[in-house]
């Protein structure tokens, strides 16, 4: 009896292997769709297999009849005049871009949001009955809130005319706020990749002004207009750059503090904002760590806790908040 239900747990097993195959190899024709090429690589990360793996699922898929072009050193691609049918969403899959579309409002512009809910649409209408009726319960079910009083969606923050300017290599002539100067700029920029951090979206350009690489903030720009002029510029390779380069000038500190438990309850949600990491029971303290790049503002925010935390490291930041404590007391003393 155990003999048989061992074999039969091995069939089963043996099914599971064949349907998962099943389900890469048509998620890998999928991914074929995607871009005019895909790397090996891409595929190997996407599905956590190894290379040897994709290339017999290649195979799979080309003794099944479908035309995949290779070219060494670049990748795999599909045959321009083979066409599939359309692909069809999973429930799980229109759920989850249902969701991003509850995101899109707050992170873009009118513009943006309402191409994506045009897109939107058009998912759900190839959908069957009983999927659409899912996505409408979690379409009423699911909110997004960010706070009591929200700024107002801009029109355009001119997202799709950056895009447009990326995919063409095209020039863009802007009139940029300068925050710091507090005056409108003018700017010829060659753009190089977009960024979100901060709540804010970031323009990384090559500013002709300036001779080097800037960072425009989106909300900042008022008036932008893609001009005729291309550039010549690598622009996956400047855009890595850039990146590594601000990682590489812009220290981050390791913080430790001790706080009360009171306080550890009080700081749940805040303490993201400041860079939390983790946090360990320490008796009737809680051990929380950070990684920050401005110890100037998280001294300031330490202000706020009073006498319920205890700076562990570094010692730079301890040195700086005793000074700003003593210039409290002077200041507050003489009044």
């Amino acid at each position: 009896m155990i003999f048989r239900i061992l074999i039969l747990l091995e069939i089963n097993q043996q099914q599971v292997r064949v349907l998962n195959r099943i389900d890469r190899l048509q998620a890998i024709l999928t991914q074929l769709q995607t871009k005019k090429v895909i790397k090996a690589q891409e595929i190997a990360d996407r599905f956590g297999i190894s290379l040897r793996t994709v290339y017999r699922d290649i195979r799979a898929l080309e003794e099944g009849g479908i035309p995949i072009g290779a070219e060494a050193g670049l990748g795999y691609f599909l045959d321009d005049n083979y066409s599939l049918p359309p692909v069809m969403f999973t429930t799980e899959e229109a759920s989850a871009i249902l969701l991003a579309g509850k995101l899109i409002p707050h992170i873009s512009d009118k513009n943006v949001d309402r191409v994506f809910q045009d897109a939107l649409y058009k998912i759900k209408s190839v959908m069957n009955a009983e999927d659409k009726n899912v996505l409408e319960k979690l379409d009423n079910s699911v909110k997004v809130f960010t706070g009591f009083t929200e700024a107002p969606q801009r029109d355009s923050i001119y997202l799709q005319d950056i895009q447009q300017a990326l995919v063409q290599s095209k020039v863009l002539q802007l009139g940029y706020f300068a925050h710091y100067k507090q005056e409108l700029t003018l700017r010829e920029v060659e753009p190089v990749g977009l960024v979100f951090y901060a709540l804010n979206w970031h323009l990384i350009a090559y500013c002709r002004l300036r001779c080097d690489y800037r960072d425009f903030r989106l909300d900042r720009i008022r008036e932008l207009e893609v001009s005729s002029i291309t550039y010549d510029r690598k622009l996956d390779k400047a855009f890595e750059e850039y990146l590594k380069r601000e990682k590489e000038q812009h220290q981050y500190f390791e913080i430790e503090l001790k706080v009360s438990k009171q306080l550890a309850l009080w700081l749940h949600e805040s303490k993201y904002w400041y860079g939390f990491l983790s946090e360990q029971e320490n008796g009737d303290y809680i051990n929380m760590k950070f990684l920050n790049p401005d110890l100037n503002g998280f001294a300031r925010w330490i202000l706020t806790m009073t006498d319920k935390v205890e700076i562990l490291s570094p010692v730079k930041l301890d040195t700086m908040l005793h000074e700003m404590i003593k210039k409290l007391c002077e200041k507050y003393q003489n009044n």
